[in-house]
């Protein structure tokens, strides 16, 4: 039996990401690890790549004892008694996935999410939030370019591309540098100022959106500065991060916001994050949203900012979370980069492709990160690396309790050997509802 299998993605011709670089597939080699990857026209990295590395490369995968994704497998894909390792969605109940867990489950199959591997705080350890936020963040600005020119204004942000149109994480951020350059040069239409970029939340991918953003003149501000006056910087931008105790307040008017008490009981809090809106020209949506919380957005919100025929400040959504109505309500569908925005007509509560029309134009690419494909497999596999020696090497047929990982894999362990784990025992509602049409 080899140990790991590497599958192909084919979500779509733009997902040319893999769990893997051929180097990371080197080091494992050298610890006596047999590795199998399925050839793949489309991957950052060339097949030649990973058999020089000395993995073998092969279409079947079902002598491996794992089998390494990085998107959901498709039910018709999905083999008996298999173990796998992807993103699964399936955590918050996603009904669009129940189908596939159910298979999993009457395969008798093991699933290990990575989006469930933390360490003893909960913290995620194996992530490419921070790469969907750098490519979030880029697709963001050529939205605002696009949709400024469209109104007939001339601004620095035209000269940026999205960010899959760059060779690479460098060159992108050259072309940023070079259009904040501009900008402090010859400064912003008068009627765009005080232009404010918003960032919805404070973790990773906030971070990646942040960390591209910084490369432009700006000032940051806290959010009660915002609702200030601001004063009118042609040359700058200004830049304000919300965290939870911005974007909610205790529904009972003698109740503090205490942040551990608003996680365990969000239904004591409301959303105020729309006091807000009037003063934001671009909303960067980088925060996990369950259907527990407020909202961050809705869209009653943006009928009240457009009414009576306003044209308020907001131009661009920027929904890096991208949770069809989520956390942001007029996040109707999601994109990908070669179609990646829709403008939602607030009067009509519907959406239209491009950046023209009464409403604010959405970003909503479910999977940004395949924009920046070879930074962010080499990021994401240098963080699961440490872990694979010990996935690889387990013995599946064992029961769970018996089951030899790392404990923040060992916490990622979604189904094995065809039943849910004890943490995630409350799957099987969502499972009952939305598990059938396989």
């Amino acid at each position: 039996m080899n140990d790991i299998g590497i599958r192909r993605e084919d979500k779509n011709r733009w997902e040319r990401r893999a769990p893997l670089t051929p180097g990371q597939v080197g080091q494992l080699v050298k610890q006596g690890i047999e590795v199998v990857v399925q050839p793949s026209a489309i991957r950052a990295f060339a097949d030649d790549e990973y058999a020089r590395a000395g993995a073998r490369l092969a279409d079947d995968l079902s002598a491996c004892r794992l089998v390494l994704a990085v998107k959901e497998i498709p039910v018709r894909r999905l083999a008996a008694g298999q173990a796998y390792a992807y993103f699964a969605h399936v955590i918050k109940g996603q009904p669009y996935n129940m189908p596939m867990l159910a298979r999993l489950l009457e395969l008798g199959c093991s699933l290990i999410d990575y989006e469930k591997i933390t360490d003893d705080r909960g913290r995620r350890l194996v992530f490419f939030g921070r790469h969907a936020g750098l490519a979030g963040m880029a697709d963001s600005l050529w939205t605002l370019g696009r949709r400024l020119a469209a109104e007939g204004l001339d601004t620095a942000f035209a000269e940026l591309q999205p960010a899959h149109h760059y060779p690479d994480l460098a060159a992108l951020k050259r072309a940023v540098a070079a259009a904040g350059r501009r900008l402090a040069e010859e400064g912003l239409p008068e009627e765009l100022v005080p232009l404010v970029f918003g960032f919805a939340g404070y973790g990773n991918v906030s971070q990646g959106a942040q960390e591209i953003f910084d490369l432009l003149p700006h000032r940051q501000i806290t959010p009660a500065e915002l609702l200030g006056r601001l004063p009118a910087e042609r040359n700058l931008l200004f830049k304000v991060v919300f965290q939870e105790k911005d974007m909610v307040e205790p529904a009972r008017a003698d109740g503090q916001f205490v942040l551990q008490d608003y996680y365990q009981h969000p239904e004591n809090y409301r959303g105020v994050f729309s006091r807000y809106l009037p003063r934001l020209t671009v909303l960067m949506n980088c925060i996990y949203w369950t259907e527990r919380y407020p909202r961050l957005l809705t869209r009653q919100d943006l009928r009240r900012l457009w009414a009576a025929g306003a044209t308020p400040a907001l131009r661009i959504i920027g929904d890096v979370s991208c949770d069809v109505e989520g956390a942001v309500e007029c996040t109707l569908k999601c994109t990908s980069p070669d179609d990646p925005v829709y403008v939602y007509r607030v009067d009509a509560d519907d959406v239209v492709s491009g950046v023209e029309g009464r409403g604010p134009v959405v970003l909503a690419v479910d999977n940004l990160p395949c924009e920046l494909p070879a930074e962010s497999t080499e990021d994401f596999g240098r963080a699961l690396l440490p872990f694979l020696p010990a996935m690889a090497r387990a013995d599946y047929s064992r029961a769970f309790t018996e089951l030899e990982l790392p404990e923040p894999i060992r916490r990622a362990v979604i189904t094995h050997r065809g039943r849910l784990t004890p943490d995630f025992a409350y799957l099987q509602q969502p499972l009952e509802l939305h598990g059938g049409g396989q």
